[in-house]
């Protein structure tokens, strides 16, 4: 059987998402997980890859269930250093986990899949003229993440609700607030789940996009 690398800005395994793509690889792939945070404790990362003014601000989830933020500039070494260990491990196919903006990441001979390459121009496909509405997980990530769409046309409305501090009221504050000024919603972050994805398509009554699915159905097209 083919193996699919997998790698996560947080702490593998993904407990959480990981199911969401071993759906659509049953009998095609084996998952192998790695986590660019594996081995760190909170207390490392809040001192040492904690973003500073004008980063580009990252979240993700550690094994205890804990969400973190990070600093790009400072964890994309290591997440470098997690795709040459998958690669020297002979996989041929590496997923990043993670629908944030890496420029400049490289393989060998492996090739790697990166969620914003393939996201912002498939939403735009399925968007077409309609209103675009994101929620992402953290208040820094409305502005962060606004060039990632730009490119392909697209002027979305953002929302805030964090899929590591998994709050109802939270998704339900997030999608009423985008009700009424959207046609289609994107969850904008490999973390969020199919709850997630319930919970405001319920609370907006509109088609809710789930970021690591989208992927997920993707990627077993490549396997």
């Amino acid at each position: 059987m083919q193996k699919l690398g997998m790698i996560t800005i947080g702490q593998a395994p993904r407990t959480d998402v990981a199911p969401i793509i071993e759906k659509y690889l049953v009998d095609r792939a084996e998952l192998i997980q790695v986590g660019v945070l594996d081995g760190f404790t909170k207390e490392y990362i809040e001192a040492n890859l904690y973003p500073e003014e004008g980063d580009y601000i990252l979240t993700s989830r550690l094994t205890s269930g804990e969400s973190v933020v990070m600093s790009r500039s400072k964890i994309q070494p290591i997440l470098q250093n997690k795709i040459n260990e998958l690669e020297q491990q002979g996989i041929k196919q590496i997923l990043l986990l993670c629908t944030g903006v890496f420029p400049g990441l490289r393989t060998a001979s492996a090739y790697l899949i990166e969620p914003d390459h393939i996201i912002p121009p498939a939403v735009k496909a399925m968007v077409g003229s309609r209103r675009f509405g994101v929620i992402v997980p953290l208040v820094e990530q409305k502005v962060n993440l606004k060039p990632k769409y730009s490119p392909f046309g697209m002027d979305p409305i953002f929302a805030v609700a964090s899929p590591y501090k998994f709050d109802e009221a939270n998704f339900h504050e997030a999608a009423q607030e985008l009700k009424d000024k959207v046609d289609i919603i994107l969850l904008d972050c490999m973390g969020y789940t199919e709850e997630a994805r319930t919970l405001v398509s319920e609370a907006s009554g509109l088609p809710v996009i789930l970021s690591n699915a989208i992927m997920a159905k993707i990627v077993s097209e490549m396997i």
